[in-house]
């Protein structure tokens, strides 16, 4: 394919907006050429449409996006999905039913038998669809990664990530499906670790992936504590435990923290440790003292995801960065991480600090987050010791038990544990 690539766009709030600047600057490149976008209510939009010179460019909007394949699938090689998380599978089912390559936001879904049922109508598709988690695609990271696989830092030993990406109280009441476990019926599962954070899930499954380059580790026995801070129906704290590719792999990830994204990804191996941190570099602690750092500059998410589709759409490369396929491990840790939990658990107003940015937004954040981490990550210390004495309900779970899931969260929606209305 050398002629640009004619793309559709279904959703243009939020997020969404990001993509429609990227493809506005891949058109510029010569890449890429807009034919349409859909959202059910445009006119909201008037503003951001003149920006980005719709009527120059000849766009056409519509307000269905069955509507828009409709018209346009014909002259459609890629649509992109940025929409509400329950939306993802009907929205990618059209798109492979019409013909057209589909880039899907990330989570594809958080619903482990939603998630067979795209995975079968993928099998139809004829282009793979790209799912948009932002970080595989660092040339750092896939420099470490094929290093790991050829054995330059000797055996994972174990792998560890945190992230305390602060948000106010009122990014949850941003659309009717934030922080719920079930929205119209779906089950919906959203969270820092199913949502915002689900980049670093993604990439630390990346890391113990073995066998190829394209592999990620598939969760095995798997522990977790859920937390809420904020009054929402699902949790806004986790602390995870799983055995990915036979190796340990522990995540402490939190919105409840003052306004700003703060992380980072730890592999220990026998020869080194390996602290990556996204928009910065890798740090490399060899086992003899010595110590290297190696820049990766901040990628521009999701103009870079859509330059690497479209070097696969273009006959550039064998496969996106990230297949649906490929996603599977990250759908089912999610999963097993509220199985393994009885309830979500509501902290303690004692351990709680409000605070309010220089904007008037209120954050409520967790006074013990950087110990509760520290101790979790670096010695296997659960935070229940501090929060609930030590009485939370937690089981081991593995794959075999996702069939509980729907069952099991319908009985954390309906529990006593529910935040205050």
């Amino acid at each position: 394919m050398s002629a640009p690539i004619r793309i559709g766009i279904i959703g243009m709030g939020g997020y969404a907006g990001l993509h429609h600047k990227a493809v506005l600057d891949m058109e510029r490149m010569g890449l890429a050429r807009q034919v349409c976008a859909c959202d059910p209510r445009p006119e909201n939009f008037a503003g951001r449409m003149a920006e980005w010179d719709y009527a120059g460019r000849g766009v056409r909007v519509f307000t269905d996006y069955r509507k828009m394949l409709g018209a346009c699938a014909r002259g459609l090689d890629e649509v992109v999905v940025c929409t509400p998380i329950p939306l993802h599978a009907e929205m990618h089912r059209a798109c492979v039913e019409a013909g057209v390559a589909c880039y899907l936001e990330k989570p594809p879904t958080l619903d482990p038998a939603e998630f067979e049922t795209m995975l079968a109508v993928e099998r139809g598709a004829r282009r793979s669809t790209f799912v948009g988690f932002n970080d595989i695609i660092e040339p750092l990271r896939a420099r470490l990664k094929q290093r790991l696989l050829d054995g330059g830092f000797g055996r994972i030993k174990r792998a560890g990530a945190w992230a305390l990406w602060g948000r106010p109280v009122d990014y949850f009441g941003r659309a009717s499906w934030t922080g719920r476990l079930f929205a119209d019926g779906h089950m919906v599962l959203d969270s820092c670790f199913g949502n915002a954070l689900a980049h670093f899930v993604h990439n630390m499954l990346f890391w113990v992936g073995k066998g190829s380059f394209f592999s990620w580790g598939g969760p095995g026995v798997t522990q977790a504590e859920l937390y809420r801070v904020n009054a929402i129906e699902g949790a806004d704290t986790f602390f995870v435990e799983t055995l990915a590719g036979g190796v340990p792999v522990r995540f402490a990830f939190s919105h409840a923290g003052p306004r700003g994204n703060r992380h980072c990804e730890r592999i220990e191996c026998e020869k080194a440790a390996l602290d990556y941190v996204v928009g910065e570099g890798c740090r490399i602690k060899w086992a003899g003292g010595r110590e290297e750092f190696m820049a990766q500059p901040a990628l521009e998410p999701p103009l870079s995801n859509h330059l690497d589709y479209c070097r696969y759409m273009r006959g550039g490369q064998a496969r996106p960065a990230t297949t649906l396929e490929d996603a599977r491990p990250f759908v089912t840790l999610n999963a097993l991480a509220y199985l393994s939990c009885e309830n979500i658990i509501r902290i303690p107003e004692k351990m709680l600090a409000p605070v309010t940015d220089n904007d008037g937004h209120l954050f409520v954040t967790l006074r013990d987050w950087k110990v509760l981490k520290r101790e979790f990550l670096e010695r296997g210390i659960w935070p229940s010791g501090r929060i609930s004495g030590g009485n939370l309900a937690r089981r081991q779970v593995t794959a075999e038990c996702l069939a509980g899931i729907r069952n099991h969260v319908r009985h954390m929606a309906a529990s006593g544990n529910a935040p205050p209305a």
